[in-house]
């Protein structure tokens, strides 16, 4: 092995051949597929991983996290405003163990500290799963006034020392509370006993004022049986932080558990917090890039905080920007009227605005479909994500409307919402807590699924009758939680940010008026389904589904940290050996796609094996159709004539003397299995086979991988035996290639396959997605024709048989030949994408599309 210095020498002279973006050829991005897959061999030490464009970078060491956190700052970083409730068991601030205990220095990381939450895109950028950060559970039972926690409230306090405060501090600290200490309540409200069954308390809260002021007929109809669960105060909407004598103690920081953060001796009493507090800090850092998290810390850490001072931070505000710097999104119409249209397109970060495979098969529907008229509903993160056509959408798609998932994007709406404006009063908000859940323990336990659907359209769609969210922490709530779901293992903080954050989301996708269509095309279950189902609700009209790849199993797999191929059940959030978040987490996507399912029309797949997994998911067989992604087959009419001559120019050399050349073409991160085919490489070249890999596809989506892979290729002395191209026009190189190898772990119905078959290039390849009935499984035409296989399919992860078999198919002249020929028949036969717009073409009509477009032509002929 040669010197570090001349180790980076090679490392840096491998051949890089990059060109423009072009084609879209690549499954679309997704900076952090899941971790462990393919990293075989992968050294211990820090790990970098990225979240969407670039949010939330994690350190890890020996896959712990290292490093502070958002609620443990270090010394060195400024302290982030905790957001979170009032935790089980408080712990003081890290202002006040710096002032108790020595000083540690923090360890030396190579990256940033986390901030807020981490976000955990899905697979091919379908998703994002939001789940905050661990905290050990609670040792002794909840206390009631968690109970009183606002929503979404935020207090940023600086502790007194633990000498006491000093002379400067306006406000006394607050006196440990010993275990027999009664709870803190409303310095405006006496206090009643949690586990009083009472209606009747001393005094009503602000919220229940506001409630007797409203019309005799609540703004929710009372479910029959009413619940007998305990009453208690409400929480006030007045500000408490009063520095007069009878005042309350001033209030902690409110801060989570952390695993490595020893318990305080004598933790603060949780103080009420004031309606009026709804920032949130930690959501609001995990949704901007961190650099301005890190510009804003410097602007703030010379900024001295007296011991003890304590204040309600308002949402953060932002400057305006100039009208000239507000850019719409390409598409999106500039006097905002959307019109009616036959097909809207709904999407998570794809179509027009990032290339694809699923953008690519997008356009080819919408282009192959000029009779009808589109508009493209595209779901993203927030608005710093891309929003540049790279198509060049054609002239049947309308409009674009961008709806972002972010709660940065709408905290103004979400974050203010006060249990007060529900208009109701205690009674009434115990009915609809008791509703809710109710509805949800019906779709879980029995699939039921309309009661949540009405109670979607009365508190969260754009024809909301009230903000339903705003149930979400007031004692009422968290009682019947309590009450009903006793069995979750989890601490009442845990539970608050969990159904925080799927609030949120759901409100992102459901909140906002949606345009009109007669059929609207959801190409994931998740918010894409859920968004079109409660449009077609809302509108009187249809929902059609289409599963490039099973999106719950992949999310799910995802969230796990498991294998994106290992198949997924709707039962398994029961069942599996997890955390309380996690599983939280899994039933969020399980039973929304069972909340979605029995409402599409039609759900299509691209391989049959997909609609089993889908019913073992909550689809329904019964309206399942199979129509595959497919290709202009004589637009590889060259490649392939240059194929035939190739192989009789083979045959002429000898397979032995041949150098054959293999191409990998897929996006340069760890679910594409690049590390598995650089291993399988080096075993061919030891067994004296004379080949050549091109690595074509993106390598920026995960720098930290792509460095990991030249990395590898330089240990295993590979530099002249493989060749990263990086993105580059791969149909223009197609007549280069003589065999197309796919070591992925996940796929949909790649249309890379497709095209290579079309050139007639054979293919070995893992068994992900579709691929084996893309390959290998026997195709019979209309007409009786067979076609057998073009190529070998073979299990992921085991770089020794991808060995094994492309060095069976370049031995043997006459099988390459055979299985070349196969290709293009195949896909001939079994690919066409003229049948394949045609069939979603009478799709699309079977919902009603169509029928606006006839009448026009109709009322333009009079």
């Amino acid at each position: 092995m040669s010197s570090s210095s001349s180790f980076r020498a090679r490392l840096e002279s491998l051949p890089l051949r990059y060109s423009a973006p072009a084609g879209g050829y690549a499954p679309m991005p997704s900076p952090d597929d899941a971790p462990g897959i393919g990293d075989r061999g992968e050294e211990a030490g820090p790990r970098i991983k990225v979240g969407p464009d670039g949010y939330g970078v994690v350190v890890t060491t020996g896959g712990a996290l290292s490093g502070p956190s958002a609620a443990t700052p270090s010394a060195e970083s400024p302290a982030v405003p905790s957001t979170d409730p009032p935790a089980t068991e408080p712990v003081a601030d890290s202002a006040a163990a710096s002032a108790s205990t020595p000083e540690v220095p923090a360890p030396e990381i190579p990256a940033a500290p986390i901030y807020g939450v981490v976000q955990t895109p899905a697979p091919a950028g379908y998703g994002v799963v939001q789940p905050r950060p661990k905290s050990p559970e609670p040792t002794s039972p909840q206390s009631p006034d968690a109970l009183d926690s606002p929503i979404f409230g935020a207090v940023s306090s600086a502790a007194p020392a633990a000498s006491g405060a000093s002379a400067s501090s306006p406000v006394e600290p607050a006196a440990p509370r010993s275990a027999a200490s009664p709870p803190l309540v409303d310095a405006e409200a006496p206090a009643a006993p949690a586990a009083s069954t009472s209606d009747a308390a001393p005094a009503a809260s602000t919220s229940d004022a506001a409630a007797a002021g409203a019309p005799s007929e609540p703004s929710v109809p009372p479910v029959d049986g009413g619940s007998s669960a305990p009453a208690g105060p409400a929480p006030q909407e007045s500000n408490r932080l009063k520095s007069s004598a009878s005042a309350e103690p001033a209030p902690q920081e409110s801060v989570l558990p952390q695993p490595d953060q020893p318990e305080a001796q004598q933790p603060p009493a949780p103080t009420a917090i004031a309606w009026e507090s709804v920032a949130s800090a930690a959501s609001h850092a995990a949704a901007i890039p961190l650099s301005q998290q890190q510009a804003a810390q410097e602007e703030t850490e010379d900024e001295e905080t007296p011991a003890g001072a304590a204040e309600l931070l308002p949402p953060p505000e932002e400057p305006e920007p100039e009208a000239d710097e507000q850019v719409l999104p390409d598409g999106v119409p500039e006097d905002g009227v959307y019109v009616d249209v036959d097909v809207a397109i709904v999407m998570e970060s794809t179509y027009p605005y990032l290339k694809g495979g699923v953008s690519a098969v997008v356009h080819d529907i919408i282009t192959g479909n000029p009779d009808l008229t589109f508009g493209i509903i595209h779901i993203t993160w927030d608005s710093h994500s891309p929003l540049k056509d790279l198509y060049g959408m054609p002239d049947n798609v309308a409009w674009v409307k961008v709806l972002y998932l972010s709660m940065e994007e709408h905290q103004e709406d979400f974050l203010r919402a006060r249990p007060r404006d529900l208009r109701m009063n205690r009674r009434q908000r115990r009915e609809l807590s008791r509703r809710i859940l109710g509805a949800l323990l019906a779709l879980a336990q029995d699939g039921q699924t309309e009661p949540l659907w009405d109670l979607i359209s009365e508190g969260l769609s754009a024809s909301r009758r009230y903000p339903v969210w705003a149930i979400l922490g007031t004692r009422e709530f968290m009682e019947a939680y309590h009450d009903m779901m006793p069995d979750l293992g989890m601490s009442m903080t845990d539970i608050f940010w969990c159904l925080r954050d799927f609030f949120s989301l759901a409100y992102a996708v459901l909140a906002e008026p949606v345009p009109r269509a007669q059929v609207y095309h959801a190409h994931t279950t998740g918010y894409a389904m859920l968004l079109g189902v409660n449009a077609a609700r809302e509108h009187g009209t249809k929902v059609l589904l289409t599963e490039h790849n099973l999106y719950v199993r992949d999310t799910v797999n995802t969230l796990l940290e498991r294998r994106l191929d290992l198949n997924v059940r709707l039962t398994d959030y029961r069942t599996f050996d997890v955390t309380g978040r996690e599983r939280m987490w899994m039933a969020w996507w399980l039973e929304m796609g069972r909340l979605c399912y029995p409402y599409a029309y039609a759900s299509t797949y691209l391989y049959p094996r997909a609609i089993t997994e889908a019913n073992e998911l909550g689809g329904d067989s019964g309206r399942a159709i199979v129509i595959p992604n497919g290709i202009v087959t004589s637009e590889f009419d060259a490649s392939y004539a240059a194929r035939l001559a190739a192989i009789e120019e083979i045959k002429k050399e000898g397979a032995d003397k041949h150098l054959w050349k293999l191409v990998y073409i897929a996006r340069v991160v760890p679910i594409k299995g690049l590390l598995d085919m650089i291993d399988s490489v080096r075993l061919m070249v030891d067994r004296g086979l004379n080949i050549h890999l091109d690595v074509c596809g993106p390598t920026e989506h995960m720098p930290s991988y792509f460095e990991q892979c030249l990395t590898r290729i330089v240990e295993q002395g590979l530099e002249s035996v493989i060749t990263v191209r990086g993105t580059v026009k791969v149909r223009e190189l197609l007549p280069e290639f003589d065999l197309f190898v796919l070591p992925s772990y996940n796929e949909g119905l790649p249309v890379v396959s497709l095209e290579t078959m079309g050139a007639g290039i054979p293919t070995v390849s893992t068994d992900v997605g579709a691929v084996r009935s893309v390959v290998e499984d026997m195709i019979v035409t209309d007409d009786g024709q067979t076609w057998d296989p073009c190529g070998i399919i073979i299990e992921p992860g085991d770089p020794t048989v991808m060995a094994d078999k492309v060095q069976e198919v370049i031995s043997d002249v006459d099988l390459y030949e055979r299985l070349s020929l196969n290709a293009r028949g195949r896909v001939e036969a079994a690919y066409d994408l003229v049948k394949v717009n045609a069939s979603y073409n009478k799709i699309y009509r079977q919902g009603g599309a169509g029928e606006q477009t006839g009448a026009r032509a109709d009322q333009g002929g009079a």
